[in-house]
């Protein structure tokens, strides 16, 4: 139970926004709430970009994954903070390029639970494990974990905008080392979150998500923070970025409209 705070619940109080309800509501998705609704629309009259952001950051996943699979021939992802399922998932993406595929991911919100597991009951290359990302050894060795990941196979791992659930004092480059150790050559990890430059920015939205959430969020963080997540790894190119510029497929790619907070990341290899 290590960076544990609490017992995980297979409980659900849909009066209490959830940050996967309210990213599946950016996102158009309909697993969502009125309390989840109602405090996302809250948020875009202070960062009317968010919606937009949502977006971009759901295509770098896609196209993370795709580039991983295609260019690096990467067939293990384990997805940490997975949030409810959508279009294009990641097993969805690497299992057209190879059926084989496996991936594991990982959310301790009961709803992403049963609608990750109710998606996958007929896919035995893929499995939802109920967990907080941050108890590295309960996730590692998880039986349905040990069943899909050969650990002597690089695998990628995914810390897709979930960081910045945690706060500062929850070790996030911490957490991702964690991971990192758990891996061999030729894995890669995958870090990106909500950033901004502007304090102002960062105060309100930090104070605003965790009361509407009840205490369960992190921290907005400064660009600068996120290469100590990485520190020690090859980061490939581009680099840190933004995430809509993070290898786009091509020119008409949207791209951030405004600055007052941004998603950011990138990818890197594990030597």
């Amino acid at each position: 139970m290590e960076h544990r705070d609490a017992p995980l619940s297979d409980k659900i109080d849909v009066t209490v926004p959830a940050v996967a309800r309210m990213y599946d509501y950016l996102l158009d998705g309909k697993d969502n709430y009125p309390a989840d609704r109602e405090a996302t629309e809250q948020l875009l009259l202070q960062v009317p970009s968010m919606k937009v952001l949502a977006l971009n950051n759901r295509q770098f996943l896609r196209r993370v994954v795709r580039r991983l699979a295609e260019e690096y021939g990467i067939r293990q992802f384990v997805d940490h903070g997975s949030g409810l399922p959508t279009q294009d998932n990641v097993h969805e993406i690497v299992q057209r390029i190879d059926p084989d595929a496996r991936v594991v991911y990982v959310d301790n919100d009961p709803i992403v639970l049963a609608h990750g597991r109710a998606l996958l009951e007929q896919n035995e290359n893929t499995a939802v494990i109920q967990a907080d990302f941050r108890d590295t050894e309960s996730i590692w060795t998880h039986p349905e974990l040990e069943r899909l990941i050969n650990r002597d196979e690089p695998v990628a791992a995914l810390f897709v905008s979930v960081l910045h659930c945690i706060r500062d004092k929850d070790d996030p480059a911490g957490v991702v080392r964690r991971v990192a150790e758990k891996l061999p050559p030729g894995s890669f990890l995958v870090v990106c979150q909500l950033v901004s430059d502007d304090a102002e920015t960062r105060r309100f939205v930090t104070e605003f998500m965790d009361q509407s959430t009840g205490g369960n969020w992190g921290e907005v963080r400064r660009p600068s923070d996120l290469a100590g997540f990485l520190d020690g790894y090859e980061i490939i190119e581009p680099g840190l970025v933004e995430v809509s510029t993070w290898r786009p497929d091509n020119d008409l790619d949207p791209k951030q409209p405004s600055k007052e907070w941004i998603e950011f990341g990138g990818v890197a290899r594990i030597k």
